[in-house]
């Protein structure tokens, strides 16, 4: 959602203002560190339970409960992004666990696919990066949002390319947009960042809908921590 996002930041702010707009960002890291939680949970019991695995992949390839896992989770980012003035904040609340938990059953896989060793390399990899990226983005003077289009179209060509390479399956191609993912969604979390500051003004002004923009905006780190963990994990475990 853009039509929220351009605030521009006061040069000061009071004691009070300080508070709300530290509590705004507590709530968006609350939520996103929630909803981790619960993907990194539900993953874990698929990809540690075959009778669950099996509940979406078979001898046959992926079942129909298979291909609903892993179609859901994008009918409901475009439910909350295009129904996000209709939903309530306790619906944006339901919605985004349903969503975290339905990534982790997704996610199932990567537990069959690589080792644990490299599975948490990955993790360490992008919780240090997406640490470092954060601050960044919430402590630079620098205006990022000039970014945002190079991003975006970076963004399109990383799924055009992936969908791609489903049927090419070159590794060279493979190699590459992983490390352009990488760049991209680095890149994207210093940027949300600086937006989830911005937004802060509004929800001092607007509390009931800043819950609502709470979850929203817990939502794009949360998508680009799993992204990026998903870009290096690829990268290590290329040879597995």
């Amino acid at each position: 959602m853009e039509q929220n996002t351009n605030y521009s930041e006061p040069q000061v702010f009071t004691k009070e203002q300080a508070g709300v707009r530290n509590s705004f960002v507590a709530k968006v890291f609350s939520w996103m560190f929630a909803a981790l939680i619960i993907t990194a949970v539900v993953s874990f019991l698929f990809g540690s339970q075959i009778s669950l695995i099996r509940l979406l992949y078979n001898e046959s390839g992926m079942t129909i409960l298979g291909w609903i896992v892993m179609f859901a989770p994008v009918g409901l980012v475009l439910l909350m992004s295009f129904g996000y003035n209709k939903m309530s904040a306790t619906t944006m609340s339901i919605v985004f666990i349903i969503y975290s938990a339905l990534m982790g059953a997704s996610l199932g896989f990567i537990f069959l696919a690589f080792q644990l060793g490299t599975i948490g390399l990955a993790f360490i990899v992008t919780a240090g990066m997406f640490a470092i990226m954060a601050i960044a983005g919430y402590t630079t003077k620098m205006d990022l949002t000039k970014f945002g289009n190079i991003l975006m179209i970076a963004l399109v060509a990383i799924v055009i390319g992936s969908v791609v390479n489903i049927f090419m399956k070159n590794d060279t191609m493979d190699f590459i947009i992983c490390i352009v993912g990488v760049l991209v969604f680095t890149g994207l979390i210093a940027y949300d960042m600086q937006r989830i500051k911005q937004n802060a003004e509004y929800a001092m002004a607007n509390p009931e809908a800043g819950k609502k923009m709470a979850v929203f905006s817990a939502l794009s780190l949360y998508l680009d921590f799993i992204n990026l963990f998903l870009m290096l994990l690829r990268l290590f475990g290329r040879n597995e």
